[in-house]
């Protein structure tokens, strides 16, 4: 009798050796596999925050070589920011761009622009240009530094 009882918690501490390794090994394929897919989503956001960074310094460097018009630039590069989620960290270091994108960023573009009366777009139109001309230096300034712009580690 001992001994068959011997032999039945032998089998049964071998059964429950062999379980808790076939855990151990789904557990420890379920990593990998979390740790890949983190990996790859990791990836795909530097590959998106580095398209988008690009896509500001890129430009930035359209409105220094008058490629691209200040109001619009700014509008673009104001945008990326806040899908970056980076404008409050920013908005410091480049504020003519933040306080003229403040001035255009309700105004109307495309398809609701030509629904505006005359009067309207003249109004919006003599805002947007008294910004752009109050603020035009400082936003090429601001230019030329976002054509070369890496943010800080912290981002």
């Amino acid at each position: 009798m001992t001994t068959a009882l011997i032999v039945i918690g032998f089998l049964l501490i071998t059964a429950l050796a062999g379980y808790a390794t076939a855990l151990l090994l789904k557990l420890r394929k379920q990593s990998i596999h979390k740790k890949k897919h983190q990996q790859e989503f990791k990836d795909i956001n530097q590959a998106r925050l580095d398209e988008h960074l690009n896509s500001i310094r890129y430009i930035a460097t359209a409105m220094l070589e008058d490629r691209c018009e200040l109001s619009e630039g700014v509008m673009r590069i104001a945008k990326l920011f806040n899908i970056l989620s980076m404008s409050e960290q920013v908005e410091a270091q480049y504020p003519a761009i933040f306080k003229h994108f403040s001035v255009i960023q309700a105004h109307p573009i495309m398809t609701q622009r030509k629904k505006l009366q005359k009067q309207q777009r003249m109004k919006l139109d003599f805002a947007r240009m008294r910004s752009e001309a109050g603020l035009e230096a400082d936003i090429l300034e601001e230019a030329k530094q976002l054509s070369s712009f890496t943010p800080s580690p912290l981002h």
